[in-house]
């Protein structure tokens, strides 16, 4: 299949399970019906309607899904895989508890361990981010109250936003709602010794990402436990963007579909 045909089937997944998660969020009966997974983490009805409806969707293509609230697949399966999707179906889980708005969807297509096309959708704002390394990355607002049309991917990319978007403004530096380390605190504090205007922005999930990629922040780091599926779609973006995502402290990129699920810490540069 062609990029932009794999590109839509995400951008349609992700905003139909933003639908359903917006559902819930905005039903005043619900209670969310929260559990707690076994990294204490929470778990809601609209992660897992999320997970099902973007795993209907996705399964229809060539290649095997890699998701948070899916099967745990041994690696001796996945290792296997060339081209897989990962996918987070709903990304930032406490502020949706919270009812703060900053949560996402998160789908990636990553080929050889590199996120090589990525969707971010926004389901409080309708913001959609999608982006791959041969056509960039695009912000556009789902002006629809019920998606239902398909896709043209080459229409909405006609009236999204190129980004990233050049902007005159202070530095800019984004970090975890959260997850605010001490480690992170140190950085901010020698940014703003270096620049005086430092603006800090605290948002969740991978918002922090877009914000970078959009050319409205410079620098994300994360000293944190994260998870591939957490970031996978956001490091997308920044690649179509003309940025990366890089182990802290070095000039190595992220991979994807390691034996551990795991990221290591990074920093997200806005060059």
């Amino acid at each position: 299949m062609d990029t932009n045909a794999l590109l839509t089937s995400a951008i349609e997944a992700a905003i139909l399970a933003g639908q359903k998660i917006m559902e819930i969020y905005t039903d005043p009966a619900s209670d969310f019906q929260i559990e707690k997974k076994a990294d204490n983490s929470p778990l809601t009805i609209a992660d897992r309607c999320a997970h099902q409806i973007i795993s209907d969707c996705l399964e229809k293509l060539p290649y095997p899904i890699l998701s948070e609230e899916g099967k745990h697949i041994p690696y001796q399966e996945r290792k296997g895989w060339q081209t897989l999707w990962i996918v987070d179906p709903l990304d930032g889980t406490k502020e949706f508890i919270k009812q703060n708005g900053e949560f996402t969807v998160n789908i990636a297509l990553v080929s050889d361990g590199i996120p090589v096309l990525g969707v971010v959708y926004v389901p409080a704002s309708r913001l959609l981010y999608f982006g791959d390394e041969k056509n960039g990355a695009y912000k556009i607002a789902i002006n629809e109250d019920r998606y239902t049309s398909k896709t043209d991917i080459d229409r909405w990319r006609q009236q999204a936003v190129h980004l990233p978007i050049k902007t005159n403004r202070p530095y800019t530096a984004v970090a975890s709602r959260s997850h605010l380390d001490k480690e992170t605190e140190a950085l901010l504090a020698d940014l703003k010794r270096e620049h005086p205007d430092l603006i800090t922005t605290s948002i969740g999930s991978s918002l922090k990402i877009c914000l970078v990629a959009e050319g409205s922040a410079d620098i994300y780091p994360r000293n944190a436990p994260t998870m591939e599926w957490d970031t996978a779609a956001g490091h997308a973006l920044l690649r179509a963007a003309g940025m990366n995502m890089y182990r802290s402290g070095t000039n190595i990129p992220l991979r994807y579909n390691k034996e551990d699920l795991h990221n290591p810490f990074f920093i997200v540069l806005n060059n």
